[in-house]
C-alpha cells in the first residue's frame, strides 16, 4: 500500500536517478545548482533529466542565493514546477522570487534550537511549502544534505504552520519512520541518507526508504 506521506529525493544527477525516485514513489524530485555540492548539475544536465519526469511529480530546483540572471536561466532552460531557496534568501528576497518567476516558492529553514522556530511563522507568510532542516555543522560548505539532524523534540508540540512543509536532516531508512512519527511530517526530503557515496544515489535505499514509510 502506497505511503500518504510525500517524499522528495533530492540531489538527483543521473537518469537512473530519476528512474529509481520515480519507482520507489517519489513525489517530489530534487536539482542541486550549487558549485560545492557533489550533487550540483549543470543547466544542461537538469533539462534532460526533468524531461524524463512523470506528470505528477514535482520537479524541484534547489537553489542558494541565486540572483535573477542565475534563474532566469535556469527557469528559461529547465522545465520546473517549484524553486527551493536553501541560501540565507530574507523574506522579501522569497517575496520577490515568487512574484518574478511565477512558481511556488519552497523556502529552507534551517533547526538548532528553539529560537530558530520563530523563523518558521515569518517565512510561512512568503513562501508555499517550508523545508525544515537541520542548520548545517559549524564552517560546513553545504547549507544541506550533510546528513545532519536536528531535535525532533523541537517541533513536537509545534507541527502545524500556515502551509505545507517538508521534514529534512539526516533521514535514512532506519530512522524515518520514527522521524514522521514524532514531528507529525506529512513530507520528508533527504538527499545524503540514500546514497553509497557523496552525490551517488543508491537504487535499494531508495526503496527501502519508501518501504519504510509504508509499514
Amino acid at each position: 500500500m502506497p505511503s500518504d506521506i510525500a517524499i522528495k529525493f533530492c540531489g538527483l544527477s543521473r537518469p537512473s536517478d530519476v528512474s529509481a525516485a520515480v519507482d520507489a514513489g517519489a513525489r517530489y524530485v530534487g536539482f542541486v545548482f550549487f558549485g560545492k555540492s557533489p550533487r550540483n548539475v549543470s543547466l544542461e544536465t537538469a533539462r534532460e533529466l526533468a524531461l524524463l519526469v512523470p506528470p505528477g511529480v514535482a520537479k524541484v530546483a534547489l537553489t542558494v542565493n541565486a540572483d535573477d540572471g542565475f534563474l532566469d536561466d535556469l527557469t528559461a532552460a529547465v522545465p520546473l514546477d517549484m524553486l527551493q531557496l536553501h541560501g540565507s534568501e530574507t523574506p522579501e528576497r522569497v517575496a520577490e522570487v515568487r512574484a518574478r518567476y511565477g512558481l511556488p516558492v519552497m523556502k529552507a529553514v534551517g533547526i538548532r534550537e528553539a529560537a530558530d522556530l520563530d523563523a518558521i511563522d515569518i517565512y510561512a507568510e512568503v513562501a508555499d511549502q517550508l523545508l525544515i532542516d537541520a542548520k548545517p555543522p559549524k564552517g560546513a560548505d553545504l547549507p544541506g544534505g550533510n546528513g545532519a539532524a536536528f531535535d525532533w523534540d523541537l517541533l513536537k508540540r509545534r507541527k502545524y504552520w500556515t502551509v505545507p512543509w517538508m521534514l529534512a536532516g539526516g533521514l535514512t531508512p532506519e530512522n524515518v519512520a520514527e522521524a514522521t512519527a514524532w514531528t507529525g511530517a506529512r513530507q520528508v526530503d533527504l538527499s545524503s541518507g540514500v546514497e553509497s557515496a557523496p552525490g551517488v544515489k543508491d537504487p535499494a535505499l531508495m526503496q527501502a526508504f519508501a518501504e519504510a514509510l509504508r509499514t
